[in-house]
């Protein structure tokens, strides 16, 4: 899809494909979503810019993310997106920024370019420059990026919450091994999930905190005053959030190694239950072992109350160690 913004923020017609094709004058911002060939071949003729195709926008290394030709800056970030979802994924963007025009590719429909499409133009105010917009959509991409964090950082408290709050000891209550087990199961997966959207969004910001830098830097002869002020603030807060992001990938940490420690004193609790029932029966055995031997000189044979006997010594066999296990504590 082919979208094109005026100054004032409203959409222009999209020109007709051909060799009379030309670019309206107000058009400041040309945004391409999932793109089809036609469309990139229309956009690279009415402006005369190359378009980076999505392998170009998946390179992770600096020079390809980031170059300066003939005045015109390119520009790659993966950015985040359906980090709403269970199923996040990191999609690549590339930025065209020019003194004219700037131009945008992507393969997604990302929240952050949503809610400035709603936004532009709205204030009142056009924008004079293309530097303008591109501020403006990494203000909307940052502020995306907080929401997240402050979304992971909320999940997170909560499952903190859940981990370490203080239960009392109840010696007579009931015990559910496997529903604590699936309780401690289901916070791994939490865990992990706000694990994976950390990385994305650290890998975003990354990106954006070379871009901006870069753009401030290469673009220093026609940004206009007015605009430095608002890169400075974004590198500012584009640091702030990376610190945020390091801070909850430490706290993913502790909950991790956390989580697998409780699940292993519960499996080692399942395991001492086993072994002292093990060792429980071993008395019992022995005793209804030894008095199944079938020698024909057995005293207890011939006595009115040996099978009575018998039985109480295995009763006794079994119930004196687990009353010596309960004094010892371990169970």
């Amino acid at each position: 899809m082919l979208t094109l913004y005026s100054r004032d923020g409203t959409t222009v017609p999209t020109p007709a494909h051909g060799a009379a094709a030309q670019l309206p004058g107000e058009v400041i911002w040309i945004d391409l979503v999932r793109p089809e060939k036609s469309e990139v071949e229309l956009v690279e003729y009415i402006t005369g810019l190359d378009m980076p195709s999505f392998e170009d926008l998946s390179e992770i290394e600096s020079s390809s993310r980031l170059r300066a030709e003939d005045g015109v800056l390119y520009l790659s970030a993966p950015l985040l997106h359906r980090g709403d979802s269970d199923e996040p994924k990191s999609a690549p963007v590339g930025f065209v920024l020019c003194l004219d025009r700037l131009v945008t590719i992507r393969f997604e429909a990302l929240i952050p370019f949503t809610t400035f499409e709603q936004n532009f133009g709205r204030a009142g105010t056009p924008h004079t420059t293309a530097v303008e917009v591109f501020a403006g959509l990494v203000e909307a991409i940052v502020d995306r990026a907080a929401d997240v964090l402050e979304t992971i950082a909320t999940e997170l408290d909560n499952l903190s919450h859940r981990l370490f709050r203080a239960q009392p000891i109840r010696r007579h209550g009931k015990h559910h091994p496997g529903r604590n087990e699936a309780d401690l199961r289901n916070s791994l997966r939490r865990i992990g999930h706000s694990g994976d959207l950390i990385a994305k969004i650290r890998d975003g910001l990354l990106a954006l905190a070379r871009i901006v830098p870069f753009v401030s830097s290469n673009g220093a002869s026609w940004i206009h005053p007015e605009v430095k002020p608002r890169l400075d603030t974004l590198r500012q807060d584009i640091a702030s959030l990376s610190d945020y992001d390091s801070h909850l990938v430490n706290k993913v940490q502790l909950l991790l190694d956390a989580t697998l420690g409780l699940i292993n004193i519960e499996q080692n609790n399942i395991i001492k239950v086993l072994a002292v029932v093990s060792v429980v029966g071993v008395p019992p055995t022995l005793v209804a072992s030894m008095y199944g031997m079938n020698f024909k000189q057995m005293p207890e044979l011939e006595w009115a109350w040996g099978y009575p006997y018998a039985l109480v010594l295995i009763l006794l066999s079994a119930v004196l160690p687990l009353l010596w296990f309960r004094w010892r504590g371990w169970f």
